[in-house]
């Protein structure tokens, strides 16, 4: 059985995530449909490529994963499909997927064909596509090799022998802010040496905890999560509201001997 991920900025308040899974199980119905989120900011392919990021590794190989986060507004109104670390994806060519693979100057998409005058709306094009692959087609005989695959470049640390100033990507439900940072490249620079993580507060963090009961109820705390971002969080608290922290805002991290 394929199971099909979909990560959109759809919501709920509207039928388009029906839309799009009837889509998809009219044409197969031996299926798994994961829903990842449909709250992705309208338009916000920074926020979409985190989420996808995020999640498609801890499926099995072969999962498709539909990206549609901006999609009535691609280039050239292209769906793209193409294949990387054993997963599918299909979305629009927006520069979605360049933000989740850093390194995409290898990929090999290709624009879904079919018949846009009997299929106009993208969810029959997405739905098309999956149906093919759980059909057992390969990529070229379901598209033409496109040679305009649209690149964006998001926000990336800015980092010195001594400092790292990162940005704030997002706030989860909890209030916990992560940050653009990971944990390897963190180590890279600390190599073994003391830090201070700034933020808005007076005084900065100085150690990282293992999870978020490793400071007392109501204490700050960083951490890396389990996909490997570093957290500034409130043990059973709210860091985006407590310490007045938001999306797209600096911290500073300052390394010493």
């Amino acid at each position: 059985m394929n199971i099909v991920t979909l990560t959109s900025d759809y919501g709920y308040q509207d039928y388009y995530v029906a839309q799009l899974k009837a889509a998809i199980l009219s044409r197969i119905t031996d299926i798994t449909i994961v829903d990842v989120s449909h709250h992705i900011k309208p338009y916000d392919i920074v926020e979409g490529a985190f989420y996808i990021e995020n999640v498609f590794e801890r499926f099995p190989a072969k999962t498709i994963h539909i990206g549609s986060v901006q999609a009535y507004s691609s280039h050239n109104n292209q769906v793209i499909i193409f294949e990387k670390d054993g997963h599918y994806f299909i979305g629009p060519n927006n520069g979605l997927f360049s933000l989740v693979f850093h390194e995409s100057s290898d990929l090999k998409a290709y624009q879904v064909t079919i018949d846009r005058e009997k299929f106009p709306f993208i969810m029959d094009v997405y739905a098309h596509a999956v149906a093919a692959i759980a059909h057992g087609l390969a990529l070229a005989d379901i598209g033409t090799p496109i040679e305009d695959f649209v690149i964006k470049i998001g926000i990336q640390p800015v980092k010195t022998a001594h400092q790292i100033r990162a940005t704030i990507i997002h706030t989860d439900q909890y209030g916990n802010v992560i940050v653009n940072l990971k944990k390897d490249t963190f180590e890279s620079i600390r190599q073994k040496r003391r830090f201070k993580i700034f933020y808005k507060s007076k005084d900065p963090i100085i150690q990282l905890s293992k999870h978020y009961g490793g400071v007392s109820m109501g204490e700050v705390l960083a951490y890396f999560n389990a996909s490997q971002y570093l957290e500034i969080a409130v043990n059973m608290g709210n860091a985006n509201e407590l310490l007045s922290l938001r999306k797209h805002e600096t911290i500073q991290i300052d390394f010493f001997d």
